[in-house]
């Protein structure tokens, strides 16, 4: 049996994947360094954890890219003293690091078994400022009960940012989340100023999942 040097993996990853792409803050590129990617993962995937592609995980989803990750923190550019909203917890590796940036993340999973898993690796790598639920993050009567946030992200692809999700964030507050549908989606950064004009950024154009818990757009018939 072949072993993997996942430390090796996890250095070429941030030089080759991560570095390369104008991801160049130092603190965000040690985070990289430091969080073995691979202990969130099931051991038949443990191989794929530093691969730039599609890694699977229970319930029929995905992990995120590293460089989609990379690309949300920085975009975010969280100073340490945010809350911050994840919708999409998956099992925990991008909750972690908003966390190690953040003052608090309360995060949110559709599937009960991720946000199970999600919550022991939390523990397992002591993240104390992280929450994760099991709840629908696109139900607007889920949001209205969590209050505002610094920082929100959206971790798979989505058409249109729901109103309700914008309308969350404080002034000055930044909103990360994967525009449109495959093939053609966009990481897109919004920022909400003072005056609640929001600004959009386009960062990269990616692949990813589409979200799921959508309701569903009523018909009418004549």
């Amino acid at each position: 049996m072949t072993t993997i040097d996942f430390e090796t993996a996890r250095h070429n990853m941030v030089e080759y994947q991560i570095r390369c792409c104008k991801i160049l803050d130092p603190n965000l590129l040690d985070v990289l360094k430091s969080v073995p990617r691979e202990s969130f993962l099931g051991e038949d995937v443990k191989s794929l954890a530093y691969m730039e592609g599609r890694v699977p995980l229970p319930c029929n989803q995905e992990m995120q890219s590293p460089l989609q990750e990379a690309n949300i923190l920085q975009a975010l550019d969280l100073q340490g003293n945010e809350r911050v909203l994840e919708i999409g917890s998956g099992t925990g590796f991008l909750t972690t690091l908003l966390a190690m940036h953040a003052a608090e993340v309360v995060s949110i999973e559709l599937h009960q078994e991720l946000a199970d898993i999600a919550t022991k690796n939390l523990a397992t790598h002591g993240i104390s400022n992280a929450s994760v639920s099991c709840a629908n993050g696109m139900d607007a009567k889920v949001l209205a009960s969590l209050g505002s946030f610094d920082a929100i992200v959206i971790g798979a692809a989505i058409q249109e940012i729901p109103q309700d999700i914008l309308n969350m964030l404080s002034n000055n507050g930044r909103l990360v989340a994967f525009v449109g549908s495959n093939p053609v989606v966009k990481l897109v950064r919004i920022v909400c100023s003072a005056n609640r004009m929001p600004e959009r950024t386009e960062i990269i154009e990616t692949l990813l999942q589409d979200i799921e818990g959508l309701p569903e757009k009523r018909e009418f018939v004549f």
